[in-house]
């Protein structure tokens, strides 16, 4: 009788579509975005607000947050991911059972001891929701051109749940993690004058830390977003706006745009 096979990672399903398939490709359009701006300053934040969308479209507006763990340096060892499950639908919380995730500029390693952490606060153990997305899977590239080469992660899929819920969730995993990074669109194919506002509506609710005021057709990521604004209320932690813009100022068709912010929370 054969052995049970080791669990395998988790392949890329984004790359060749959201960023570049090609090690070299990717590193570089990394880290061009990454040197574009000036010098972060002071520390890194405990948590960042950035966007999922095709780096050509939100990879400025994620670069703005992500510049400031340039000076990270050996202090970010474990990240826990939050973000939406588009494709698969999903309550409450999941969490991958796989041991890592491909990427082609290396291999992410998840941490087990996160996972369980959020198995004891309620999330599942299920790689379903994780396979076909997209939202966690674009912001590692960046954190693993930022950070060291032990720095492991935990994605967290995100669905239907109340704020307090999520906020718990995250509350769970804070003094475990080094940074948390909630990964989150804002509004959805308006015309560029309709996204501004309403997406103006949202970063001022973000920076309220108003969860309430996010509504469905807001955020993608509507259930992480408001989980870590409930939490940025409740430990009275401040949240600054680093961007705000559409993919019509990047790239796109200002007909039919996408929202994007970048948020610091904590710093």
């Amino acid at each position: 009788m054969s052995a049970p096979s080791e669990p395998r990672p988790r392949p890329a399903v984004a790359a060749g579509t959201f960023y570049p398939a090609e090690a070299h490709r990717l590193r570089a359009a990394v880290d061009r975005l990454l040197a574009s701006g000036g010098a972060p300053i002071g520390d890194p934040p405990p948590a960042v607000i950035v966007p999922h969308a095709g780096y050509r479209y939100s990879g400025p507006v994620a670069a703005s947050a992500y510049r400031l763990l340039r000076a990270a340096g050996d202090r970010v060892r474990r990240v826990a991911l939050l973000g939406p499950a588009h494709f698969v639908p999903l309550g409450g919380a999941a969490v991958p059972g796989s041991p890592a995730w491909d990427t082609p500029i290396g291999t992410a390693a998840i941490d087990p001891v996160l996972r369980e952490v959020a198995a004891g606060a309620g999330a599942v153990i299920d790689d379903g929701p994780h396979e076909p997305e997209h939202a966690l899977e674009v912001q590692l590239p960046f954190l693993m051109r930022l950070l060291g080469a032990g720095t492991t992660f935990l994605p967290v899929a995100v669905g239907r749940a109340g704020a307090e819920v999520v906020a718990g969730l995250v509350e769970a995993l804070w003094g475990e993690v080094d940074l948390v990074v909630v990964s989150t669109d804002l509004s959805h194919y308006l015309d560029v004058h309709a996204a501004r506002l309403r997406d103006r509506r949202t970063a001022d609710a973000v920076l309220a830390r108003r969860a309430e005021a996010i509504g469905p057709e807001d955020a993608c990521g509507l259930f992480a977003l408001r989980g870590i604004v409930q939490l940025a209320r409740v430990r009275d932690l401040p949240i600054r706006l680093l961007d705000l813009r559409t993919s019509a100022d990047t790239l796109g068709d200002p007909d039919r745009v996408v929202g994007y912010g970048a948020f610091a929370v904590g710093a």
